[in-house]
């Protein structure tokens, strides 16, 4: 949720759940330790990642579709240069090292957080929540250490060399299938249950959940381009049918699925966060509705977490804290709810979006550009916001499937606090292809509407403040790209008034939204000329790199609005309010106020559809105060800058998609 920079990392972070990852007795492990390399043996020359796994394969026994597809599940085959995940693990096959990597910071600052959105009840500041010793990190979350011992390789190899990672992985998987009794070969439909105990999940519905992913891709089969520029590739396997029957024989305990509203395809626990009253008054930290009945729910928000997973449950079992409806573990995708859909949650600093929304939180850190996500979580999210936006009509766009950093500001005061997750280093790209929704070409050559989509392994320009401020991150893939005030790479990035109202130019801090528009998103073309493109953002022109050859941008169609003929401007909201005659006795008058930019005649806006004007007034512990106020007054949504925005229907005409 919150934009900030995560510490350096740090030992001494995890969760204390029950080990379930690989355990080999003393017997099994030393007729593997003399079938691996020594630390000193002569290391083989350089060969493509495509061979290590092969080799890798051949050495341990295992089958070269199921070292490739447990691969694929926790890294893409991506090695991120060394860098850890945000579990700590490193390397193609997700090795887990917390005690060296897991990053121990908060999650969210340390001030108030206001995640409700509605100054009608402000929040109290809850305690801190205190840090896991190393002596309670479970066996998931060191898996090197094992790999180590199980290859007589250095960690410092495990952590840095692909190929000895990839080693590692192997020798993980052949002394689960040893540990099971299982036969070493060429079978990958022998291979389930060392396949579903490689994910290191301690209940059984999450195991079966990741190695029915892994089984898909063995199916399906996959290639990319790596990180490193490796070329890899799995060839599809359709007839494969794994013994499933093996899960019984992994003594993980059962998954917990009791009140969940999850797909049957991801493993989801309830953990439920408390609606408990305390105080004069006071209560936490959700509320309680009765959606869609009483509101449409019309957005998910994509939050990240900024802190570990033992963290995050930690604080949404405060009720002094604020709330959210999932949250997503980065290591093999599992999913605990925490509130029911139909209430109420306190996470995107907006109440309106508050009360029309769900929102996810993803094991993460937005300034750790190398604390990467896995494919687990990728897919076990992409799984459950298909889900939620077929039960609850919410449409698979990007002006309703939000990052928390598109969620507007409520007034003008709030702008500048209003958090940045997931930020640039979400690949939306990906996650809208998980989604069934790939961004594709939709408009024409010359088209009047784009949707940003860059090619997320290029990275486009780099960004600063992720060691601090005005420090250089670390190269990495971006979703991003840099608007700019002329068609000029030198020229200076258009000004966010509402950021910064001194009139301070933006900059490339990684936490800065001020000239940014970010992958899935659709603005109306206001010029081109030669490599540049120019979209109306903010009320002015912002000018992008759009080179025909290598495109940062395709076509769309999409219906725009622009001011009603006679008006010179229209003001532009961060929520959208009903009148003050709509009001009952008893509910107080929410101001409607605007903020701090304007629709320009001549500009044009992508809309995503009309917004009702309402407002849930819910301030009390008991839900029978509780009123949905609604209007005539009608809105529109609009792709404003990098966050949406509302205008007022009276204010604008729309004109439909291709005109």
């Amino acid at each position: 949720m919150q934009g900030s920079r995560p510490p350096r990392p740090r030992p001494n972070r995890g969760r204390a759940l029950r080990a379930g990852g690989v355990v080999a007795s003393a017997a099994l492990l030393l007729p593997l330790v003399s079938a691996g390399p020594s630390a000193t043996a002569e290391r083989p020359g350089p060969t493509s990642l495509q061979g290590e796994f092969a080799a890798a394969a051949t050495r341990y026994q295992v089958p070269p579709s199921v070292l490739l597809g447990v691969s694929y599940l926790q890294s893409r085959w991506d090695t991120h240069r060394g860098a850890p995940s945000v579990t700590g693990g490193y390397g193609p096959m997700h090795l887990t090292d917390a005690r060296t990597a897991l990053a121990e910071a908060p999650h969210h600052s340390d001030g108030r957080e206001d995640s409700r959105g509605d100054t009608s009840r402000p929040l109290t500041t809850p305690a801190r929540v205190a840090v896991p010793a190393t002596a309670e990190l479970p066996a998931r979350l060191r898996t090197l250490d094992r790999a180590a011992r199980l290859t007589g390789l250095s960690a410092e190899e495990l952590r840095t060399s692909p190929a000895a990672n990839v080693r590692g992985g192997a020798a993980l998987l052949a002394a689960a299938q040893r540990e099971l009794g299982e036969p070493l070969g060429a079978d990958p439909a022998d291979w389930y249950g060392a396949v579903a105990r490689f994910s290191g999940a301690d209940d059984s519905a999450t195991a079966a959940a990741y190695a029915r992913d892994v089984y898909e891709v063995i199916r399906t089969g996959e290639r990319r381009t790596t990180d490193s520029g490796q070329r890899v590739a799995l060839g599809a396997r359709p007839g494969v049918s794994p013994d499933t029957g093996q899960l019984a024989r992994l003594g993980l305990r059962a998954g917990d699925r009791a009140r969940t509203e999850c797909p049957r395809t991801v493993s989801c626990a309830w953990v439920p966060a408390p609606y408990e009253e305390f105080g004069d008054g006071d209560y936490g930290n959700h509320d309680l509705a009765d959606r869609p009945d009483s509101q449409k729910i019309g957005f998910i928000v994509i939050h990240d977490t900024e802190g570990s997973w033992d963290t995050t449950l930690k604080l949404i079992k405060d009720p002094t804290y604020v709330s959210w409806h999932y949250t997503l573990r980065s290591s093999d995708g599992l999913i605990a709810q925490h509130v029911p859909t139909k209430d109420v949650a306190w996470h995107a600093g907006n109440w309106y979006v508050n009360a029309r929304s769900v929102g996810l939180e993803h094991e993460g850190f937005l300034a750790a550009p190398d604390a990467w996500y896995t494919e687990s979580m990728y897919r076990a999210s992409a799984r459950l916001v298909a889900y939620l936006a077929k039960r609850y009509g919410v449409p698979l766009d990007r002006q309703h499937i939000l990052g928390h950093d598109n969620v507007p500001g409520t007034t003008a005061s709030t702008i500048p606090g209003m958090h940045t997750d997931p930020g640039p280093y979400w690949d939306w790209a990906h996650y809208f292809e998980l989604l069934g929704k790939p961004l594709r070409a939709s408009g024409g050559a010359r088209p009047g509407v784009v949707t940003i989509r860059p090619d997320y392994a290029a990275g486009g320009e780099p960004y600063t403040g992720c060691e601090g401020a005005g420090t250089p991150c670390a190269p990495h893939g971006s979703g991003a790209v840099r608007l700019r005030t002329a068609p000029d790479g030198n020229a200076p990035l258009v000004k966010d008034v509402g950021l910064r109202p001194g009139g301070q130019d933006s900059t490339a801090d990684v936490n800065d939204t001020g000239a940014r528009a970010s992958t899935g998103q659709q603005y109306a073309v206001a010029g081109r000329q030669g490599d540049w493109t120019a979209i109306w953002y903010l009320g002015q022109k912002a000018w992008f790199l759009d080179p025909r050859a290598k495109p940062t941008a395709v076509g769309a169609k999409a219906p725009v609005l622009t001011p009603r003929a006679g008006l010179a401007e229209v003001p532009v909201y961060g929520r959208a309010y009903p009148e003050a005659a709509a009001y009952p006795a008893g509910v107080p008058v929410q101001t409607v106020s605007p903020l701090p930019y304007k629709l320009l005649a001549g500009q044009r806006y992508v809309t995503g559809g009309k917004a009702a004007g309402e407002y849930y007034y819910a301030v009390t512990f008991a839900p029978a105060s509780h009123r949905v106020v609604r209007g005539t007054e009608q809105y529109y949504e609009i792709q404003f800058g990098h966050r949406v925005a509302f205008v007022k229907a009276a204010d604008v005409e729309v004109r439909p998609a291709g005109h």
